[in-house]
């Protein structure tokens, strides 16, 4: 879970950065951005746990 959260931070910063940045610094997230912008953590966190658990069981 660690691994998962850090990759999640890592990729979902950048992923939020390319994808939001811009609306962010002129003031212009709604609300369907900062959803959008929250799976953009999510996602990455969701397959590096799923990875974590495939590499484990195989």
């Amino acid at each position: 879970m660690p691994t998962a959260f850090k990759v999640a931070l890592f990729i979902g910063s950048l992923l939020f950065t390319i994808n939001h940045g811009w609306a962010l610094l002129t003031g212009h997230m709604t609300s369907e951005r900062w959803i959008s912008g929250s799976l953009t953590y999510f996602v990455p966190y969701m397959v590096s746990i799923h990875g974590q658990y495939i590499g484990r069981k195989g």
